[in-house]
């Protein structure tokens, strides 16, 4: 498997727990308590598997992303004062023929009241195509969904860099970041495929840059609105191009119970 196409499970489930520390310090006080179970991210158990359905702007079929939880754990810091628990998920990537495009390791994270999606997601696999046979450096930070959410509130910055470079000297930097996000309103009922679940409404700002030198950075913006559910994740993704047209729309589709194989 190309180098570009794996997240490198072991590190960067460290450099999730290490960098999701900042964004839990920012994010808002929580509203009235909610019962959540942090020892399983977004109700995670071992084996289980999620499925979202991809739909193009025309709503046409156009993928199918099938998520499948290999393990739960946990890590302590240093004074052993918090706990992070960790899910870490198996994403594959489909076309509408059902055949493999990508594979890639994630790792989500729960400590105290607020769950973290891996920065990892957030590559632009397209940016990295021209780098197969580089070092790749990665500095994924995750992005913060508070188990308690209130409206209006603003969440912290997530996402990932990607330093390229070869045995010799620096070549590129790939970012992803995912801001000013925002939520907007919730909670409410979303109907899916999967089930009908009490969602938030999140709008954020996605940007992909490429710097393959200082003075030259290309960068592209999407609109990017996630309706999510403390108890079960992310339900629903409408992904909105520079002209404010929908480009893309990721839906829960299925939430199997985990099964050995």
């Amino acid at each position: 498997m190309p180098q570009y196409y794996c997240s490198l499970l072991s590190s960067c489930a460290l450099v999730l727990l290490s960098l999701t520390t900042q964004a839990q310090d920012s994010l808002p006080a929580p509203a009235a308590s909610t019962s959540l179970d942090c020892t399983h991210p977004f109700g995670l158990d071992s084996y289980m598997e999620l499925v979202y359905s991809i739909t193009d702007d025309r709503g046409k079929p156009a993928g199918t992303i099938r998520q499948r939880v290999v393990s739960l754990g946990s890590q302590t810091n240093k004074k052993k004062t918090i706990t992070t628990n960790t899910a870490l998920v198996k994403s594959g990537l489909y076309d509408v023929k059902n055949r493999l495009i990508r594979m890639q390791d994630l790792t989500y994270g729960c400590r105290q009241d607020t769950t973290f999606t891996d920065g990892m997601s957030e590559i632009e696999f397209k940016n990295m195509s021209s780098f197969r046979d580089r070092r790749l450096a990665y500095a994924p930070v995750g992005l913060a969904w508070p188990n308690q959410p209130t409206v209006g509130s603003m969440l912290p910055n997530g996402g990932v860099s990607v330093q390229v470079s070869s045995s010799a000297v620096d070549i590129a930097q790939v970012n992803t970041t995912v801001r000013r996000r925002r939520i907007v309103s919730g909670p409410a009922p979303l109907v899916t495929p999967a089930g009908t679940f009490q969602c938030y409404k999140v709008e954020s700002e996605r940007e992909a840059s490429m710097a393959p030198r200082e003075d030259m950075v290309m960068r592209t913006r999407t609109r990017v609105i996630d309706y999510y559910s403390p108890t079960v994740g992310i339900v629903k993704t409408e992904v909105y191009n520079k002209n404010g047209k929908l480009a893309e729309t990721r839906l829960l589709t299925a939430r199997n119970a985990g099964n050995q194989p």
